[in-house]
């Protein structure tokens, strides 16, 4: 992988592993250098992994030593080298007795045209550093000589650490190679311990790698796959598929729609017979009211939707969440879901508020036109599996990076394919049951973007981390399966969507809003400073500001809304994680879950959308009507059944409006163009709560807020504004 920009000619510690791919044929060297055929053949093929000790004496001068390890834990030679370009004789195990020298030097020093070119502007900079060597004349039947220089070239548009070579042979035979190195990060695990002036080494990493080397095997790995593969099919069974599709609730299921979406008196709602049957609601059925819901002259808001429950039967209001209260009457549990038994009751009166299970209902003391009772169900294959699917996707992912440690991109596919169908079938499925095929369709949408990410950030980083397993699984498991399952750690953020409608009218979300800012403006300004320091900041500037100036128009463009979705905002952010760092891993593990939640839930909405698309269940900012019943006209000593409710006719340039809906106590029980209905049918003895809206055809506007007749004769005109 890429070497970060902290890693320079001045600073050379860590660990660096030779890249035989990008690097050149060193075979014909090792030849003149006497190296025999088997021990070549060793090389040619190993894994040679150079640990490099940069620090600076006592006198100020600078030392570089280094060990290479090759697989298996073959070692060769230290190589101990002192920058003052002094002479010195050493033995080493392949090339046998030689003499060398090693200094630093600005690149324009260097005489070499071959050795000369290529470095990077930091190279030039700090200077590059030179080693010169020879075979020892007197002790070395092989007769050679090697001149090499150290720096950091662009390869492939990544950073590299290089070491470029010119050898002349014994027969003067001129060769030029170049040697890439990947980079890899100094790993936290590795202990330095002292005592008593004694130092012990604890390498917990490399220790890790060999005691887990077994499980590297492809065919292990391969079965592993094909075993999830099994299993998740398993799972998936008995989440979705032993229990009748029809027993299904979605956490918001009611029986009853708001306002006017029943029809006339609720006919479209009403079930033609009021039996009993049995349900099965998913886990996690806290989902709460997005926008203002009204019942009676109650307003509920950012909480999930519950009337009544208080009786000694438990009767809720029919638009209630079942879900919501099935967990509150403790049916069913918020974390392992469950299934329960509802029976229909019909026109019940005075629905108790009441606790239970961390929910709270309100009352509506009139009566409804219907109702439901809950108790417990017999039914079999009830509890929600998502723990149990979590567990097991969380521990596959992890032991990618512990045991089999397959080829990065192997890691990034298993990663992005595990997280989109855990998000899909358990944690944050689009609809109850899952639509199998519609996930199938936008999982290969899916996939597209997701080489995409591949290619943009990921190849930089992950491979970094691969010789670092115990690291790899804390940067990249934790944050990857925290942004998987958004919908839930960081569902208490009072932020739904990022609309200035929603940030205004929400509770909190300000407040919440200036601190993601706030956090986000800080890790952009580290990823900035390390974006800097690799020279590539004016091209992600430049790319950055061109996707501002599109976003830019995009905002502007008439009858449409700009909506930067979750997983698109992952996809913007991701870029700039490409550089290996720590800190990059973790962001990108994180965006990457945070990108899979986006598109399994809610199946990769545009950026663009209408406002009739964004408005979901709010006030639409139309006009409403006035009552001319107020508290200033109304008789309170005129019965209901002698009483007629009278509001003002269409206003002049009405916008197309004609004519009118009435809700009584929640129920539509008008639609039409007079001006007045008759309260003859309403009950003296209760509270009845009256709202009123325009129509245009079947559409109906928004409603005023309730104005409100109690059994004493009271009148309460309705607050100004809109209701829903």
């Amino acid at each position: 992988m890429a070497a970060p920009e902290t890693v320079t000619t001045l600073d050379l510690n860590g660990k660096f592993i030779q890249n035989h791919t990008l690097s050149d044929s060193v075979d014909r060297i090792l030849i003149l250098q006497g190296v025999g055929w088997v021990t070549r053949k060793i090389i040619n093929n190993a894994t040679i992994t150079v640990d490099t000790k940069h620090y600076k004496d006592g006198d100020g001068v600078e030392h570089i030593d280094t060990n290479q390890t090759l697989t298996g834990g073959i070692t060769a030679t230290p190589e101990l080298r002192t920058l003052d370009w002094t002479w010195r004789k050493a033995e080493h195990n392949l090339y046998k007795s030689n003499i060398g020298r090693s200094r630093r030097i600005p690149v324009e020093d260097v005489t070499d045209e071959y050795l000369k070119s290529g470095w990077l502007p930091d190279v030039s900079r700090d200077g590059a550093i030179e080693v010169e060597t020879e075979s020892d004349k007197e002790k070395n039947p092989y007769s050679w000589k090697s001149d090499m220089v150290w720096g950091f070239e662009e390869i492939n548009d990544e950073r590299r650490y290089t070491r470029r070579i010119r050898f002349i042979g014994s027969g003067d035979e001129e060769i030029t190679a170049r040697l890439v190195y990947d980079y890899v990060p100094v790993p936290i695990l590795s202990l330095t311990l002292c005592f008593n002036h004694r130092t012990w080494s604890l390498a917990l990493e490399p220790a890790w790698i060999r005691f887990t080397r077994f499980f590297t095997h492809p065919f292990l790995f391969i079965l592993v796959v094909v075993g999830y593969i099994i299993g998740l099919a398993f799972f998936t069974r008995a989440q979705w598929f032993q229990t009748p599709p029809d027993t299904f609730l979605g956490c918001t299921a009611t029986h009853w729609l708001a306002n006017s979406k029943c029809g006339l008196d609720g006919r479209d709602c009403l079930p033609t017979e009021y039996g009993q049957f049995d349900f099965r609601c998913p886990a996690a059925c806290d989902v709460i009211l997005q926008h203002s819901r009204t019942v009676g002259n109650q307003k509920q808001e950012y909480v999930p939707l519950i009337v009544g429950g208080g009786d000694a039967n438990r009767t809720y209001r029919g638009d209630s969440f079942i879900c919501s209260a099935a967990v509150q009457a403790g049916i069913v549990s918020l974390s392992k879901g469950g299934c329960g038994s509802l029976q229909l009751v019909a026109d019940y009166t005075n629905y108790i508020p009441t606790s239970g299970h961390g929910f709270n209902s309100i009352g509506f003391p009139t009566t409804f036109p219907i109702g439901f009772r809950l108790s417990p169900s017999n039914s079999s294959q009830c509890t929600d599996k998502r723990m149990a699917a979590l567990a097991m996707n969380v521990t596959l992912t992890s032991f990618l990076f512990l045991f089999f440690r397959p080829k990065p991109i192997v890691i990034f596919w298993c990663l992005f394919t595990v997280g989109y169908w855990h998000a899909v079938i358990f944690s944050h499925p689009r609809r109850i049951p899952p639509s199998m095929s519609s996930a199938f369709a936008d999982f290969l949408t899916g996939l597209f973007m997701a080489y995409g990410i591949w290619r943009v950030a990921f190849r930089f980083v992950l491979p970094a981390f691969v010789m670092i397993p115990l690291e790899a699984t804390v940067w990249y498991i934790g944050p990857f399966w925290v942004g998987v399952l958004s919908n839930v750690t960081l569902g208490k953020i009072p932020i739904n969507r990022l609309l200035v409608s929603d940030v205004k009218s929400r509770p909190g979300a300000l407040t919440a809003l200036m601190v993601i800012v706030v956090v986000v403006l800080v890790i952009a300004l580290n990823q900035i400073r390390v974006i800097r320091k690799t020279g590539w900041l004016p091209h992600y500037a430049r790319w950055y500001f061109a996707g501002g100036l599109v976003l830019l128009v995009l905002a502007f463009l008439p009858s449409l809304t700009l909506r930067l979705h979750h997983y698109i905002v992952a996809l913007i952010l991701l870029p700039a994680t490409a550089f290996p760092t720590r800190l990059s891993a973790i962001y990108q593990a994180f965006l990457l879950g945070l990108f899979i939640n986006g598109g399994a839930a809610f199946e990769w909405d545009s950026i663009l959308q209408t406002a009739d698309e964004l408005r979901q269940d709010a006030t639409l900012g139309s006009g409403i009507p006035t009552f001319l019943t107020n508290s200033t006209t109304f008789n309170p000593t005129v019965l209901l059944r002698n009483l007629t409710l009278l509001w003002e006719g269409l206003p002049s340039g009405s916008g197309g409006w004609d004519g009118f809906s009435l809700l009584i106590d929640d129920v539509e029980r008008f639609r039409g163009t007079a001006t007045n209905f008759s309260l003859a049918l309403l009950d003296q003895s209760l509270p009845h709560f009256f709202r009123l809206a325009f129509t245009k055809g079947g559409n109906v506007g928004d409603y005023t807020n309730a104005a409100s007749f109690f059994p004493n004769g009271s009148w309460i005109d309705p607050p100004p504004g809109p209701s829903y």
